[in-house]
């Protein structure tokens, strides 16, 4: 299934209960179903024509962009067989001088090397097959030691094979890379065969380039070492020299006219000057003088200094031929894009309209009704509300929504007071803990959380002597120590313990996953924090208020919990019995089996069997 054919049938869907809605309509429903089942068609094969088309603009971007893409590929490969094949002009010119610019041009030499070697990591990371490119170095690194050796031999001692080695060694170099620039090419061709031309007339331009340089590499050996050109260096030049027309034959005049393009005429005006003209002539006067004694006119540096310069032309117009190229492509890339984005816009309009008509029926026509209907039973089931009022332009109508207003605001203060007495059920009125019911409750259950699956300890504190602060000072005022000691309490507990009201003056911290020794050395803080606390009265009285503190670990659940209150209770109790405002805890090694206690404080207490810290906190 295509993504098109998958919008529309998501579409459909989405459509359907809206096509199904208002069986109980009367003599509307026939209306409104003829409505939206047209406007719900007329949508659908909107949007079909739409991707359509939308589709077909996107491939043709893709296209123009893949292109273009490619073709800026296809010029950085091209670019690095003109670096490689520019390489020769340093190196013959070390080659063929030893004056005091040698040095000079050694430095030339490696600054052009570095360019070699870097557009060569660049290739690398544009897919270019790594054999191919590990051919390329290691021909070139090949060539450069060939280059190296020959300069280090003096020139009154070089023979004319050690010239003719460095330039066959430095033509195999391009030579192998023309491998690559034919991959490239044919792999553009095959993509998409719009591009066969250009970049068939791009490669064309580059080898013109190169026959240019080579064909002046072909005499340069002879150059070096000041002898007469040998038949084969000349043999080798003319047929290089017959390449290179060829090539002007087949892409120069012909190609740069048919572009009309400013640029590329000027280049066709300087090659013709420089390089046919200038360049050509140079050639041609040395190798007569090569022909009749071998005493050149100037060093091989000279010669290729100004040889050099004629190439000038030849490069420029295969780099602004590529240039012309990929800024024709950008255009159609661009007018692909805009021919896109316009047909997005025109179909979102479309589409909106049909979708403003499809909603303006629902919501004026048909939608009140069904509104009306969905709320009820919002209602009557308690689930969240999404009705909201009608606009008053139906007096009939809306008198029906005020009915149904009225009811929701009925139910959402029902609600209200329901959460309200919720909250009084669960919370403690004076410091606003949780209550005695509310902790029973997290006790009891022992899947009330994964921490406290593994036991929890429970801290049962008691206010010494609280009973005095009530009849001394007055209930009020105990109220407000009573606060003010939760809020120290509060202070020093971590987000997942639980702080409870146990009974008056009584207080709870349940602590999950906590160790014994932890949670005593924490009632030792609370009891520290209270005793250094001094309460400060309405009335300007200073009130010091301490505290006992009982500490056992055990079990969460049913028949747990209520063990575990009871270990923290016997554990109390001793502090009170050790003079108060002390610590204590219970070390039953199997807290389940605390066995149960009676509800008070009796003596039957002090008889259970457990091991009570003396310790005083």
């Amino acid at each position: 299934m295509t993504a098109r054919s998958a919008t529309s049938i998501s579409f459909l869907q989405r459509i359907k209960p809206l096509l199904s809605q208002g069986v109980s309509c009367g003599g509307d429903h026939s209306l409104r179903r003829k409505l939206l089942v047209g406007s719900g068609i007329a949508l659908v094969c909107t949007a079909i024509l739409a991707m359509s088309v939308i589709g077909r603009s996107f491939d043709d971007y893709r296209r123009a962009r893949q292109n273009l893409r490619e073709l800026e590929n296809y010029r950085l490969i091209l670019d690095a067989a003109n670096l490689l094949s520019a390489e020769r002009g340093p190196s013959n010119s070390v080659l063929g001088d030893a004056g005091a610019t040698h040095d000079l041009l050694r430095d030339r030499l490696m600054a052009y090397r570095e360019r070699s070697d870097a557009i060569l990591d660049q290739l690398a990371a544009v897919g270019v097959p790594a054999d191919m490119l590990a051919s390329t170095r290691t021909q070139l690194s090949k060539g450069r030691q060939e280059v190296d050796r020959v300069a280090a031999i003096p020139r009154s001692m070089r023979h004319l094979d050690d010239g003719q080695s460095v330039i066959e060694s430095m033509f195999g170099v391009v030579d192998i890379f023309e491998s690559v620039i034919a991959w490239k090419a044919g792999v553009l061709t095959v993509q998409n065969p719009e591009l066969a031309a250009p970049v068939m007339t791009g490669r064309m331009f580059g080898q013109l380039r190169e026959y240019g340089g080579r064909i002046a590499s072909q005499i340069m050996a002879p150059i070096v070492v000041r002898q007469p050109l040998p038949l084969k260096n000349l043999i080798d030049s003319n047929r290089t020299r017959g390449r290179i027309l060829q090539l002007w034959n087949l892409t120069g005049e012909r190609q740069i006219v048919s572009h009309n393009d400013v640029r590329l005429l000027t280049d066709l005006r300087d090659i013709e000057e420089q390089f046919f003209g200038e360049g050509l002539g140079l050639f041609d006067g040395l190798v007569a003088e090569g022909r009749l004694s071998g005493n050149y006119s100037m060093t091989a540096d000279e010669f290729t200094v100004r040889f050099v310069k004629t190439l000038k032309p030849l490069e420029r117009l295969r780099g602004d031929f590529i240039d012309v190229t990929i800024e024709r492509f950008t255009e159609r890339r661009n007018g692909a894009l805009v021919t896109l984005a316009l047909t997005i816009a025109v179909t979102a309009v479309v589409l909106a309209i049909l979708a403003g008509l499809l909603i303006a029926a629902q919501r004026f026509v048909f939608g009140p009704l069904l509104r009306v209907r969905e709320a009820v039973i919002e209602l009557a089931e308690d689930r969240p509300q999404s009705f909201y009022p009608e606009p008053r332009h139906a007096t009939e109508m809306g008198r029906l929504f005020d009915a149904i207003g009225v009811l929701r605001r009925s139910l959402a203060e029902r609600a209200s007071l329901t959460r309200k007495l919720k909250h009084q059920a669960e919370t403690d009125g004076l410091t606003g803990l949780m209550n005695r019911r509310t902790l029973d409750i997290i006790g009891e259950s022992h899947t009330s959380s994964q921490v406290m699956a593994d036991g929890a300890c429970l801290i049962l504190m008691d206010l010494d002597h609280f009973k005095t602060v009530n009849d001394r000072f007055g209930h009020l005022e105990g109220d407000l120590v009573l606060k003010e000691s939760v809020r120290l309490i509060g202070s020093m507990l971590g987000p997942n313990d639980i702080f409870a009201r146990f009974g008056g003056e009584e207080f709870v911290v349940l602590i999950p996953g906590c160790n014994l020794d932890e949670a005593t050395a924490l009632a030792g803080r609370l009891r520290g924090v209270l005793e250094a606390n001094t309460f400060v009265l309405p009335d300007g009285t200073n009130l010091a208020v301490t505290a006992s503190f009982g500490v056992a670990k055990g079990n969460l659940g049913q028949m747990g919990w209520r063990r575990l209150v009871k270990a923290a209770d016997a554990a109390l109790y001793r502090a009170k019995s050790d003079g108060r405002n002390c610590v204590r805890h219970s070390r039953t090694l199997h807290p389940t089996l605390v066995p149960d206690l009676p509800d008070d404080h009796g003596d039957g207490v002090m008889g259970r069997k457990t091991t009570i810290s003396h310790e005083r906190r």
